[in-house]
């Protein structure tokens, strides 16, 4: 039996580059992107484009961060290629698919078009229990040292240029786990799941980012068990409201050595909780770099 090719995060591809004012033909790599169906027990809960890498990973932290079923609960994983994309193959206990089905049912609207309407926005919206208080302590310096350190662990993104990392920083330890992925939020879920698969509690670290950061990014954390997300990006405002509810220290715009922390301050070594008052508004927004 012939063995199946190989899942690539990056492929080659022919360009004519234009430089100093001629035309150099050449090759670059670029990210791959491919259909990648997520299935519990055969029945499939969502296709997303992602790189082909670290897939077991990805389902796993799917799963978890979507609230799908129960780690303990995950017998088994499997990947195959299916024509132009991928399946993920999760098998689970027959208590967990029956709970996931009947879910499923909750959820389908009168047309049986899936996830739709109010309770789809519910579903998007859903309310976030609270991360127990505690966690890390991690030095103010500590965070531009950790963005700093991403780039050398993101071969994907060195070569293409067009890939997302998700990390995990160990205080004392510096980055310990890299995950990468075109998209902000499967890297994120990679990351998760190489945690639980490698059996250590993100509640012990900080989850990095070179995203912005969105309400989506805060409930994965917070399904995690993470009390602290870094970002290269700024927050939206509703990323921070959650963030806030849940008890998760946020800091964003960590570029160049410098960051802003939004909420939860207690674990961030060196931050002032009282910092100088904010201006008040103009009436437009300024351009922020």
């Amino acid at each position: 039996m012939t063995a199946p090719a190989p899942l690539l995060p990056a492929e080659a591809r022919a360009r004519a580059s234009f430089r100093a004012g001629r035309w150099v033909a050449a090759e670059r790599p670029l990210a791959a992107e491919k259909a990648v169906a997520i299935s519990v027990n055969a029945v499939t809960q969502g296709v997303m484009m992602a790189s082909p890498a670290d897939l077991e990973d990805f389902a796993t932290g799917f799963a978890l961060t979507e609230g799908l079923v129960a780690p303990a609960e995950i017998e088994g994983i499997e990947v195959e290629a299916r024509g132009a994309g991928i399946e993920v193959r999760l098998w689970v206990a027959a208590a967990a698919a029956a709970r996931l089905a009947a879910r499923r049912r909750r959820l389908a609207g009168p047309v049986g078009c899936g996830l739709c309407g109010i309770e789809s926005i519910e579903a998007a919206l859903r309310p976030l229990a609270p991360l127990p208080p505690g966690g890390p302590s991690l030095a103010a310096a500590a965070i531009p040292a950790a963005m700093a350190a991403l780039p050398a662990a993101q071969p994907l993104h060195g070569a293409t240029r067009a890939a997302h990392a998700a990390g995990f920083l160990r205080p004392g330890e510096g980055l310990v786990l890299v995950r990468e992925d075109i998209g902000r939020h499967n890297a994120l879920d990679k990351l998760a799941g190489a945690l639980l698969r490698g059996n250590t509690d993100p509640a012990g670290g900080v989850v990095v980012m070179t995203s912005r950061v969105s309400l989506d990014l805060v409930q994965k954390c917070a399904a995690m068990g993470a009390r602290i997300l870094v970002a290269a990006a700024a927050p939206t405002a509703d990323a921070v409201t959650a963030a806030e509810a849940a008890g998760l220290t946020l800091a964003a715009n960590a570029r160049g050595g410098i960051f802003d922390l939004f909420c939860h301050p207690d674990r961030i070594a060196a931050a002032d909780p009282r910092p100088d008052p904010v201006p008040a508004p103009a009436e437009a927004l300024p351009h922020v770099p």
